[in-house]
């Protein structure tokens, strides 16, 4: 599998005028293709790490799958353009994963590309029923204990991570990921795979809240989602609409809660 970050030389102009060389690591973002029972479903810009927890997490966002006993093993074939993830789904998935296919004739970052109406790009969400015992002092427990699990992001600093914290705000699980999209569905692949579930925890993301991190939270009956920046008026919408608590602008100091997430 190809490295997450690669050395590479700069010339540091510094604010008096001089200048020196200096090498640091860059981040790589390679196409990552996804491939469901055979049928190409998506190429995604990625860190190529944990590409196993992506794709199962990312086959749970897409609802082609109704949980990780459905997928019945994964394969990744790295090239010198790309990375080739093929995941085997149980033979009952087909019609569905057909008719998304159907639907989606590119992809993007955004999530939208292939969407035919308003009404498929805003599909009602699951009613969240787990629940988060996490208080407030859990919240900056986990805010404070994130930076140093966030390797990657420390040498490069162009890296996203998604955490599963506990409900007293140890952080138990992280994956990094240039995109903030993937770096959820890689934590969300991961628990299905290892089968952890939220336990009265929270997810923190080292990003702001959009609509589409709030559908993969609510898919993943995530009870509490806490984001480093501000959510958009969609995401809070969304997060109303299925009963999501988030909070938001988590800093050292502070956070914002809406939605009741107080």
């Amino acid at each position: 599998m190809t490295d997450a970050s690669l050395d590479q030389t700069f010339a540091q102009i510094r604010a008096d005028g001089t200048h020196s060389e200096i090498r640091r690591a860059v981040a790589v973002e390679r196409p990552i293709a996804l491939e469901f029972s055979g049928v190409g479903y998506a190429v995604m810009m990625a860190t190529p790490t944990d590409l196993e927890d992506f794709a199962t997490g990312f086959a749970l966002s897409e609802r082609l799958i109704p949980g990780v006993e459905a997928v019945l093993g994964i394969d990744v074939h790295s090239r010198a353009d790309g990375d080739i993830v093929r995941v085997a789904l149980a033979p009952e998935c087909g019609p569905n994963l057909l008719e998304r296919v159907r639907h989606r004739v590119s992809e993007s970052s955004c999530g939208m590309c292939g969407i035919e109406n308003l009404e498929q790009a805003l599909r009602p969400l699951p009613a969240v029923t787990a629940q988060s015992r996490a208080d407030s002092a859990a919240l900056f427990r986990g805010l404070n204990a994130l930076r140093p699990l966030q390797p990657l992001n420390r040498a490069t600093g162009a890296v996203h991570a998604a955490a599963l914290c506990s409900a007293e705000g140890d952080v138990l699980l992280v994956r990094e990921d240039v995109g903030r999209h993937n770096a959820f569905d890689k934590l969300i692949g991961a628990m299905a795979r290892e089968r952890r579930g939220w336990d009265g925890g929270f997810a923190l993301l080292s990003s702001r809240c959009s609509y589409e991190l709030v559908e993969k939270a609510a898919l993943a009956n995530c009870p509490l989602l806490v984001t480093i920046s501000a959510a958009t008026d969609l995401a809070l919408r969304r997060a109303a609409s299925c009963d999501l608590r988030v909070v938001m602008l988590a800093r050292s100091d502070a956070v914002l809660a809406a939605h009741g997430a107080a």
